[in-house]
């Protein structure tokens, strides 16, 4: 008898789903089979090929075709022309995202926790494949798409980072002409003012912003909304309007004490340094919170340093508060930072990436969680001197229960809060829902407001990948608005799905349209493709569904990071990661298992035991379509959807 899915895997064969012998005696003959593993009396009998949506894509926000562009770093999916291999990735992972060099160094990855692969010992390294062909597509001058025909409509897009200058990307590709009003004078945004240097290089951040611009883009600079421009003129001058303006605010510290000179928040902190102000600390710095911000709050913290016996106007809160500009000069005094973080839960519950909590606490910065802060206590010239705070615990219930009686205070000289963001609403508060957020529906229209749209941070703080998406889902939504079409309900899965179709008419082999007469099956018609199946927008592709043991252990190959320890950190900002090579690149790029997408491993067509599936002729192949069924030999013994390592055959035909 056969042995069972589960018994194999755990035997952890490697490309074999049946070994020699169990046939009939004579190798892989069909006796034993028909006798044993055809499902007698069952209608859904024979494979069809199932295109479902790999997990790695459906856990990212942005809905990057990631298994596509990682087929064409493996060679699966050729472009038709002398187009090279990483410009034809290039332009497929800019149908969903114009910044592939920037998401592959700073985004926590969330496709990589969804990756099948870690069923098998762990995460394709989808990010270190990104940033490579995003950094090549800058050193070879990769173009975006020419802008579509002018529509002559007007979209308003208020706010240049990662959502503004995301929508108009997308706009311009639908020829809708596109302004830019930002209120600092330089576009990026978070990516810019939020996320250091060391994490986003400039060059790298400049060339991809500048490809959106180039597209034809106008931008306004140093110019506020609500306060330069108001809404009515917007709505005058423009057809729609998208708001980006980010929650670039960060909450006050709200308990007594907490309206202390030197309490700042983490937005602030970190704008000061991004903008070249702030230079350097002088004692110790409490960070209140555990999230991301906070990571690079700390960060920045150990790598400027402390400055000791520095004068009142060069104190950090002066200068983060913009009342002066730190002198370059006494950068050369610094000493290693003291730097501590305060979080009320334990931090292995920090919402923060845990590569980035990992590396804070590798380069020096104290961890004292379990603590609520209480009040800050005042020195006689009211500038905070201590933090005061109490242990806390929590049940298993999450209810947290405080140790009365058990407070103690923590010197320091600067406290950043780095608890929350919210907008900033001067001028537009009509916008702003309460809670210096706004309010939008599933397509992303503001709540109330016909012809405006909202994406990113300023719907719910996240990360820059779901600001990419939202601005996506938003300009699609805009278009429709400006042809005055009804705006569609989202998909199940809502992603920038592979498209069967449209690989075809790239390789020049689009079906010919159906005449209408009456026919009996497909299998030899040319206006349909035979025997497949599209569950892309309902259907995720779990690792229930794939033969793990086909795929050997293959540790994933990493780019080498520059990971200062506490001795080291002072002063390090060069770039944290070091790209992989072409040839590792694509070396990682084949450790990706295609899950339900056919990536061409013959295994169905060699353990067939009646010769039924076959190779599609060379000149019809294309990615998706690979192999096919002849239902006359076909004895329905499912074989080919056991050994199908991707799941991408499933036994659903019937007779």
């Amino acid at each position: 008898m056969t042995k069972k899915r589960e018994e194999k895997q755990e035997e952890n064969l490697t490309f074999r789903r049946y070994e020699d012998g169990e046939g009939d005696g004579t190798g892989l003959g069909p006796g034993k089979y028909n006798k044993d593993v055809v499902q007698s009396g069952v209608a859904d009998i024979c494979p069809i090929y199932v295109h479902r949506t790999p997990p790695c894509q459906a856990s990212c926000p942005s809905g990057h075709d990631i298994r596509g562009w990682l087929s064409i770093v493996r060679g699966l999916d050729k472009p038709t022309d002398d187009t090279s291999w990483q410009e034809y990735a290039f332009q497929r992972m800019i149908s969903s995202n114009p910044f592939p060099s920037v998401m592959g160094r700073v985004c926590p990855a969330p496709c990589e926790d969804g990756c099948n692969r870690n069923e098998v010992e762990e995460t394709v390294g989808i990010n270190a494949v990104e940033q490579y062909v995003g950094d090549w597509a800058l050193q070879n001058n990769a173009a975006f798409p020419k802008p579509g025909p002018d529509t002559g409509k007007k979209v308003a897009i208020v706010g240049g980072g990662c959502a503004g200058l995301t929508a108009a990307f997308f706009l311009r590709q639908k020829g809708h002409a596109c302004t830019i009003f930002d209120s600092y004078d330089k576009l990026g945004g978070m990516m810019v003012f939020g996320i250091p240097g060391y994490r986003t290089p400039r060059e790298v951040l400049d060339g991809e912003i500048n490809r959106i611009i180039d597209m034809g883009v106008e931008v306004k600079l140093s110019t506020r909304v609500g306060t330069d421009v108001s809404v009515e003129e917007l709505e005058r001058d423009f057809d729609a309007v998208f708001w980006g303006i980010g929650a670039v605010a960060g909450q006050v510290l709200s308990i007594p004490g907490g309206d202390a000179p030197n309490c700042v928040d983490g937005m602030s902190y970190l704008r000061a340094y991004n903008e070249g102000r702030l230079k350097y600390l002088d004692g110790r710095v409490l960070v209140i919170g555990a999230g991301d911000t906070a990571m690079d709050v700390l960060a920045v913290a150990r790598r400027i340093g402390n400055v000791k016996n520095i004068t009142l106007k060069d104190k950090p809160d002066n200068v983060i508060l913009g009342h002066t500009v730190h002198d370059v000069a006494t950068v050369a005094k610094r000493q290693s930072g003291d730097v501590y973080v305060i979080y009320r839960r334990p931090i292995d519950k920090a919402p923060a990436t845990k590569h980035e909590l990992d590396a804070v606490i590798r380069e020096g910065v104290e961890i004292h969680d379990g603590l609520l802060p209480l009040e800050v206590i005042k020195d006689d010239e009211g500038r905070a001197k201590a933090l005061r705070v109490v242990p806390v615990e929590w049940d298993d219930k999450g209810e947290m229960q405080t140790k009365d009686g058990e407070e103690y205070d923590i010197e320091c000289t600067l406290i950043v809060s780095a608890t929350g963001q919210k907008g900033d609403y001067t001028g537009i508060e009509e916008f702003d829902n309460g809670y210096g957020l706004m309010d939008a529906d599933k397509l992303y229209q503001v709540k109330d407001k016909p012809g405006h749209f909202v994406g990113g941070d300023a719907i719910k703080p996240h990360l820059l990948t779901t600001a990419i998406g939202h601005a996506s889902i938003a300009a699609e939504g805009i278009h429709n608005y400006l042809q005055e079409k009804a705006l569609r309900a989202r998909p199940k899965i809502d992603t920038h799905h592979f498209r069967l179709l449209d690989e075809l008419r790239t390789k020049e082999l689009t079906p010919k349209e159906y005449d209408g007469q009456e026919t009996f099956g497909t299998d030899s018609a040319d206006f349909a493709v035979h025997n497949y199946e599209d569950r892309s927008h309902a259907e995720i592709a779990s690792s229930e569904k794939l033969f793990l043991a086909h795929f050997e252990k293959e540790p994933m190959l990493r780019r080498n990071e520059t990971g200062p320890n506490a001795e080291q950190v002072l002063n390090s900002f060069e770039e944290r990661f070091t790209g992989l090579s072409e040839e590792k690149a694509i070396e990682e790029a084949n450790r990706c298992m295609s899950c339900g997408l056919c990536f061409e491993c013959d295994e169905c067509v060699i353990y067939c035991p009646e010769d039924a599936i076959f190779k599609v002729n060379k000149d019809d192949h294309a990615m998706g379509r690979y192999v096919d069924t002849d239902y006359d030999k076909c004895v329905g013994c499912h074989i080919c959807a056991d050994v199908c390592p991707c799941g991408y055959i499933e036994m659903g035909m019937q007779y």
